[in-house]
């Protein structure tokens, strides 16, 4: 296979024949991570809760020349819908390759002010959404080894002063921690885990808080020794290596992606 710009669609074929499934690929990071692992020629099988939003993506990707397919309205919350897509995918495709967990919907609150079912949704939909798809893909990926890349957050191993995060930064800490146990329980499978942990990154939902952030937020970004926040190739950039043979012997680790913000404390 040639090499090819982005822009045409194929990059280096890193995931050559690959079965991906991805999670919320209705937009921002799942949108990207769907179109770059198509480009790199996985057969990618999305979901999303947002049809016209998925619909979008499918028609993107297959403008591009990838491989896709795609169902909505998918609750990834759901165990059972869940386990009902992925066996799908794994049936349609013959098994599994990589599970990408990208779906998840916060809910933010200071300790005192957080309703206790805003914190169970919180949990429920950044840290069980990952519990429910990675249970009905161990059994696939068992079969023929294969990668699980999980987000994270910056929020997940350390606290966050412009935003209250009590939910969300726990929530991503279990994904962390889950990562490395997965890794361990794995790994006699040939089922690499890896975590991606970003700091802000720039999305048609976080748009606003760019165009007028608030002053302790801004203050924080005017500190990330980079220069700027992130977007959302520079979180997918890292999932296709992590993802590819090429990572082969990395596991259990929660790979940061900030713009080196962490660093300063």
């Amino acid at each position: 296979m040639t090499e090819r710009s982005l822009s045409e669609g194929r990059v280096s074929g890193r995931l050559e024949g690959k079965v991906a499934l991805i999670t919320g690929i209705g937009g921002g990071m799942g949108r990207e991570a769907a179109r770059r692992f198509a480009a790199e020629g996985a057969k990618v099988v999305g979901c999303d809760i947002d049809a016209a939003g998925l619909e979008e993506t499918l028609a993107l990707v297959r403008a591009e020349g990838g491989d896709i397919t795609g169902s909505a309205p998918v609750d990834a919350g759901d165990a059972t819908v869940v386990e009902e897509w992925i066996n799908a995918a794994a049936q349609l495709h013959g098994g599994i390759d990589v599970l990408y967990n990208n779906a998840s919907i916060q809910r933010f609150g200071a300790i005192d002010e957080i309703s206790v079912e805003d914190w169970d949704f919180a949990i429920d939909m950044e840290l069980n959404i990952v519990f429910y798809a990675v249970r009905a893909a161990w059994k696939h990926l068992k079969v023929r080894g294969g990668v699980i890349v999980n987000i994270g957050s910056i929020a997940g191993t350390r606290g966050v002063e412009f935003m209250p995060q009590n939910a969300h930064g726990a929530a991503k800490a279990g994904v962390i921690n889950l990562t490395q146990q997965l890794a361990v329980e794995g790994g006699p499978h040939r089922i690499r885990a890896v975590c991606i942990s970003p700091g802000f990154v720039q999305t048609p939902a976080t748009k606003f808080l760019v165009d007028d952030p608030p002053p302790a937020m801004k203050a924080t970004w005017d500190r990330i020794p980079l220069g700027r926040v992130g977007i959302p190739e520079d979180i997918v950039n890292a999932a296709v290596f992590l993802a590819s043979d090429e990572a082969s012997w990395i596991t259990g680790i929660n790979l940061v992606i900030d713009g080196g913000g962490s660093v300063l404390g």
